[in-house]
């Protein structure tokens, strides 16, 4: 939907946040969905757990496998999930290689993707369907398509009795919309498919985001529930957790799922470790404040990039915290233009965002986090207005 932009005012900063991240005051950092920033009192966690292992390396090893699952006990509870179907893992990537070898694919299985889907995902799930002799089919749905029961209806139009695995984005990276709604799901899984729901940007976000009728469900902690970076979690339905396939064999394999997902040797563990305290501090600002803070500075920031720099507003779903627009006919529409782009706002506007390419006019994302200001948005709005001149 595309509420009426004139009536958003941006918020003010949320008290206690000042000086809780370290990203540098010579920039502005709207690209938070695609990397995050560690708020310092999470930084300092980490850094005492690498004190810990770096003083002695082989009781931190002999320990780690109970202190991981004890991390993931308290994950679990934050996402309102069962710690058993849960596993950590690097990042959505790497889940996805998971599930894809997991699952029994043949000749002549349809595998669904929409072009909303995040790029890497994308890939994998074309080079698996390559490897098995299963077909890709990706849906088009309309950029203005209006909410999810639009895209609902497009996907399953899409399905037939070869569909065997659906592969959706739960909030789409490149347009910032609900595509794995509840109601979505639940109708696939009513036809047989295997659902699949990159939830990379749920966690944090999104209250319970682990869906129960996702076959397979993954997030990335990194970005909006304040962890480390490499830090990511699958939940496996129960039916499928003796059947996952890890990525290596390792010490604990015998152990099952989720313990043979998890150990992957001399790893750095200590971003998972830490991850809990993401949490925490997440809580003790108030995780309703924080979303209503977030979500308000994204529909700000839409406001200002449409009224400013002409560009035009994209529908979104209320309560995410990015917010996307369209470049004109012409830019951004190709993968080197859209970098191209992103280098010159660098450059002239010393502004980090994230523009997919789209044909008829490239996407261009912003996010809010609470380090966020408005007058980065209407400073981005307005040197856009100059530079899509040139």
């Amino acid at each position: 939907m595309i509420e009426d932009l004139r009536t958003v005012e941006p918020p003010a900063p949320l008290p206690g946040t000042e000086g809780l991240f370290s990203v540098s005051a010579d920039a502005a950092h709207l690209n938070h969905g695609s990397y995050g920033a560690v708020p310092v009192p999470v930084q300092r966690v980490q850094e005492r757990l690498r004190t810990e292992h770096e003083q002695d390396p082989d009781g931190f090893f002999a320990d780690l496998p109970a202190r991981v699952g004890a991390a993931r006990v308290r994950i679990a509870a934050e996402l309102g999930t069962d710690p058993e179907r849960l596993a950590l893992v690097a990042n959505v990537t790497e889940a996805v290689a998971i599930v894809l070898d997991t699952l029994p694919l043949g000749p002549g299985d349809r595998i669904l993707v929409t072009d909303h889907g995040y790029g890497a995902v994308t890939r994998a799930v074309a080079r698996r369907a390559a490897e098995t002799g299963a077909e890709l089919l990706t849906v088009p749905v309309p950029l203005d398509a209006p909410d999810e029961f639009a895209v609902r209806d497009a996907v399953l139009a899409a399905v037939d009795d070869r569909t065997r695995v659906a592969v959706l984005d739960q909030i789409t990276s490149p347009t910032a919309r609900l595509f794995a709604a509840p109601d979505l799901l639940a109708a696939l899984r009513g036809r047989g498919v295997t659902t699949v729901v990159d939830g990379a940007h749920a966690p944090g976000m999104l209250p319970a985001p682990v869906d129960e009728h996702a076959d397979f469900w993954f997030g990335n902690l990194h970005k909006w529930a304040f962890a480390p970076r490499a830090t990511g979690v699958l939940s496996v339905r129960p039916e499928w957790t003796d059947r996952v396939r890890p990525l290596a064999l390792s010490w604990e394999h015998d152990r099952g799922y989720p313990a043979n997902v998890e150990w992957r040797g001399t790893c750095d563990y200590t971003p998972w470790l830490a991850a809990p305290a993401g949490f925490e501090l997440l809580r003790g600002l108030g995780t309703e404040q924080v979303a209503a803070h977030n979500a308000r500075l994204a529909a700000y920031g839409r406001r200002v990039l449409a009224g400013r720099a002409g560009l035009e507003p994209l529908p979104a779903t209320p309560g995410v915290w990015m917010s996307t627009v369209r470049l004109p006919a012409g830019r951004g529409e190709t993968e080197a233009d859209v970098r191209a782009v992103m280098a010159q706002v660098w450059k002239r506007l010393a502004t980090r965002i994230a523009v997919r390419p789209w044909t008829g006019g490239g996407v261009l994302r912003v996010s809010a986090q609470l380090y966020n200001r408005p007058r980065e948005y209407e400073r981005l709005a307005d040197g856009l207005a100059e530079l899509l001149k040139g």
